[in-house]
């Protein structure tokens, strides 16, 4: 009997052994289930947040749709612009900063490109009728619409174009000017008007700078007259500087004297055209 209580014992130890053994394989197991779980969530939240990464990084990558004259001239002031269209002039490279200034025309219209952020070698290789992409934000100044800010994008070879001056006198005092800003222009007959300085009462066919604070060197302005209006022109030194043959021509106006010009025009408080040309016709 004794034998017979004691063999049932042992079965029964052994079988409550088994369910603890049983037991806790299956707390392992579930365990591991929900590691593995966990891990395939991290790994899938991680390749969620790299595809929106890459999708915001190809979204910033992606160029910017090129605008029409149109499209640019419709845009807000600190609205950013992209545009292509040709270099018809260019003012000196600064180093220092790692810019220039370029007036642009298309046969559309036309553009300043001020400060825009270019190498010294874009800079040599941006002639005259080269065609380029940039982008900015438009910005206006005194009444100059222009381009601030700016980057050159590319430059696009394998396409020129060298805008023809369009006579603009006739619009001189006339709204319609202003829709011309920019642009290759030349003014015919006009007349050498005087020039003052504050506190001097002489009369000068120009001035260095607009006051006459300046010296040889620094812009040259002049005065115009024209179906009895005076108009204010200027040789920007940055673009046609005191070696040109447009600056030694203005050094050498009189008062009087009648002349053709050609130029940009460029807009502040009113037509200011960049000058680089004049001929003394009378």
């Amino acid at each position: 009997m004794k034998k017979f209580l004691s063999l049932l014992l042992a079965a029964g130890l052994a079988l409550s052994a088994t369910a603890c053994a049983g037991g806790a394989a299956s707390s392992s197991e579930a365990a591991s289930e929900s590691e593995a779980a966990s891990s395939e969530a991290a790994v899938s939240e991680a390749a969620s947040e790299e595809a929106a990464s890459e999708d915001a990084t190809a979204e910033e990558a992606a160029p910017a749709a090129v605008m029409t004259y149109d499209e640019y001239m419709a845009a807000a002031v600190d609205d950013a612009v992209t545009i292509e269209s040709y270099v018809q002039a260019k003012q000196s490279y600064y180093a220092e900063q790692g810019t220039a200034t370029v007036y642009l025309q298309g046969e559309d219209g036309a553009y300043f490109a001020y400060d825009m952020a270019c190498t010294q070698e874009e800079y040599d290789q941006m002639t005259e009728g080269t065609k380029i992409r940039v982008s900015g934000y438009k910005a206006e100044w005194s009444g100059e619409v222009e381009i601030m800010d700016g980057q050159l994008e590319e430059i696009i070879a394998g396409d020129t174009y060298v805008a023809e001056p369009v006579d603009v006198t006739e619009l001189l005092g006339t709204d319609e000017l202003e829709s011309r800003q920019n642009q290759k222009v030349t003014f015919t007959g006009l007349t050498i008007a005087p020039s003052t300085i504050e506190g001097d009462e002489t009369e000068y066919a120009f001035l260095y700078n607009y006051d006459g604070s300046g010296t040889q060197g620094d812009d040259v302005y002049f005065n115009v007259e024209y179906n009895g209006e005076t108009y204010q022109f200027l040789v920007e030194s940055y673009l046609c500087d005191s070696s040109t043959d447009v600056y030694k021509a203005v050094e050498a106006l009189e008062i009087g004297q009648t002349i053709d010009c050609e130029g940009f025009l460029y807009w502040y408080e009113g037509v200011n055209p960049h000058i680089t040309s004049v001929t003394v016709t009378g």
